[in-house]
């Protein structure tokens, strides 16, 4: 094996183990300080904040957006939940913008990764247009584009499952404990219900959520080491290099049908920066991969009406496209 490929080899394993332990950290602790918040904050509460029709309501549900780590596609059931609360239109729609992108898991990669400075200029570019475009879209009456079956309560069971339901008593929650079975001096059976803390119950949530990130953060980590250790810099620098204006709508573009969660673009973005990809279009593939799907855009047919759909994918691409212009022009 030649020194040269060997060399790459050794500065792609170097990558890859960086990255894997400096985000994986990350995730974990934002994602637990974030799910200690959402104990005090439930969607319940949510929900009925964002029923008021009053101005405030749109900076609510920006900052609401920032402190809840949604997906797109994992947006879309809250989205039904605020419909049936009867939630301000406005609002609702800032927080169909926000919540993806406003991900404090989000934001604390764009700090690790690329500094203070593109995380808040990132931050600030989606609460603008989020707070904007859910204005907007009130006043120009774009409510009327909603289903009408969209406003309809679903049947709901307990969040716990029935077996757990008939054992537990009934001054237990049994989501939030759980339960053995002892057997006493007399040899009869006795059901014990312990309460689980409140700081091991959202360590478990985050542990699950990790779990089912990590296979995409994983595949972003493992592309993003190979680029850097083996894509020759000038190939990145001549097709997405800041000389290319095209670079940035066709970037913003394929975000959305690649549907590359952000967990897993960002490392590779951050490879693809240190090879001459222009941080202009880095950030209109973050927002255009964050900001929306092939598969949110399906799970929106339930809910709104083909304008809404167009409405909504102009925004994000315009987000998109107009972050990495602004970008390139103000720091490039």
């Amino acid at each position: 094996m030649s020194p040269e490929i060997i060399t790459m080899i050794k500065e792609a394993a170097d990558m890859f183990v960086f990255l894997a332990a400096e985000l994986t950290i990350l995730f974990l602790v934002v994602s637990y300080l974030v799910g200690i918040l959402q104990e005090f904050l439930t969607p319940e509460k949510i929900q009925s904040i964002l029923s008021s029709r009053k101005g405030k309501g749109y900076f609510i549900a920006a900052l609401l957006g920032a402190i809840t780590p949604f997906c797109s596609c994992s947006t879309i059931p809250f989205l039904k939940g605020l419909l049936r609360a009867r939630a301000g239109f406005g609002p609702m729609m800032v927080f169909l913008f926000g919540s993806p992108l406003l991900n404090p898991v989000i934001i604390g990669l764009f700090v690790v990764t690329f500094g203070v400075k593109v995380a808040v200029f990132y931050f600030l570019v989606a609460m603008v247009v989020s707070v904007t475009a859910g204005f907007v879209l009130e006043k120009l009456g774009f409510e009327r584009y909603v289903r009408k079956e969209a406003y309809e309560t679903a049947d709901t069971g307990s969040s716990c499952g029935t077996s757990c339901s008939e054992a537990a008593p009934a001054t237990t929650s049994c989501c939030n404990s759980s339960a053995s079975v002892e057997v006493n001096a007399c040899g009869e059976a006795v059901l014990t219900v312990k309460e689980e803390s409140r700081w091991m119950r959202v360590w478990r949530a985050t542990w699950k959520d990790f779990k089912q990130v990590f296979p995409y953060l994983l595949a972003g980590i493992l592309l993003g080491s190979f680029i850097y250790g083996f894509i020759p810099t000038d190939m990145i620098a001549k097709y997405a290099g800041a000389a290319n204006w095209y670079a940035i709508p066709v970037a913003a573009v394929i975000g959305i049908p690649l549907y590359i969660r952000a967990e897993a673009v960002i490392p590779l973005s951050a490879a693809l920066v240190q090879k001459g990809m222009a941080l202009g279009s880095v950030m209109a593939l973050i927002i255009g991969s964050a900001g929306a799907s092939l598969t949110e855009v399906i799970l929106l047919k339930s809910i709104f009406k083909n304008q809404m759909i167009a409405a909504f994918l102009t925004v994000i691409l315009g987000m998109a496209i107009g972050a990495g212009y602004l970008y390139s022009y103000l720091f490039g």
